[in-house]
């Protein structure tokens, strides 16, 4: 089953094109900006197709360096192929056990990554091992399912079309909504001063046809359509109406909701 819940193949390439854009970069940015003055050394955890990276990179003081790590290699193959600075370097690396010396870096960052880890109190753990004393956590998580309609509609839209056996993998990007239980999650890894903001932001595709490659081939909910022999050019255009309808049409714009972690080792 592993392989229907991984980011492989075409996956990565369509994830960083179609909705990296739309739904990441606006996070990216606000992670960014959230970055302590001085912060030199930065190890970004689940950092995918580069999204936060690029974002870091332009925050970063002079002589500031990235350690960008991911568990998918392909991930990090397409981050290699469109961004090229010496100040960054690329690591396969399970969240849960981190190749790095403790207290080493002044800031750790993780977008959108925790709901994919098995063990999340292990990771955080880590996270808090990897940082210098009174260094910076910054972490976000995806709010309530509902308030990102634009995905609501692509989980709905794909549990309607296979009611006996729905593909659930929406599902997870969207398990940790609660921002309480976030926060006493962070502080029982050993984090102080933690503070949980739920950050507003706007989708917005150049169209619902742009979006909607990136909603259905750009993630792993892919394989699971696959995994069911789904009419793939069907099942696409019925979707592209239903964000027609709902969001508009270039540009095709809906909201976003997150809730963003700052905390101190």
């Amino acid at each position: 089953m592993a392989s229907t819940t991984a980011f492989v193949g075409s996956i990565p390439a369509l994830y960083d094109r179609h909705l990296g854009p739309v739904l990441f970069e606006p996070y990216a940015r606000d992670l960014a900006r959230r970055l302590p003055r001085g912060a030199a050394t930065i190890l970004e955890v689940a950092a995918g197709t580069g999204r936060v990276t690029r974002q870091l990179l332009a925050a970063l003081p002079p002589g500031a360096t990235v350690l960008a790590t991911d568990l998918n290699d392909a991930m990090i193959a397409r981050a290699t192929e469109v961004i090229a600075d010496p100040r960054v370097t690329w690591q396969a690396a399970d969240a849960q056990a981190l190749p790095v010396a403790d207290a080493s870096f002044d800031v750790v960052v993780c977008q959108f990554g925790l709901m994919f880890m098995p063990d999340k109190p292990r990771a955080l753990s880590e996270m808090r091992r990897a940082l210098r004393p009174a260094g910076t956590l910054l972490l976000n998580t995806w709010d309530l399912l509902a308030r990102n309609p634009m995905t609501e509609v692509l989980h709905a839209h794909a549990m309607a079309a296979f009611p006996a056996d729905p593909p659930t993998f929406m599902l997870t990007p969207f398990s940790m909504p609660d921002p309480v239980v976030l926060r006493e999650l962070v502080i029982g890894a050993g984090f102080s001063d933690v503070r949980v903001d739920t950050v507003a932001a706007i989708a917005d595709a150049s169209s619902a046809a742009d979006l909607a490659i990136g909603l259905v081939r750009g993630n792993p909910l892919w394989n699971q359509l696959v995994e069911r022999s789904i009419d793939a050019p069907a099942f696409e255009r019925s979707l592209v109406e239903q964000l027609i309808r709902r969001f508009g049409d270039q540009p095709c714009r809906s909201p976003l909701s997150a809730h963003v972690v700052t905390a101190v080792a």
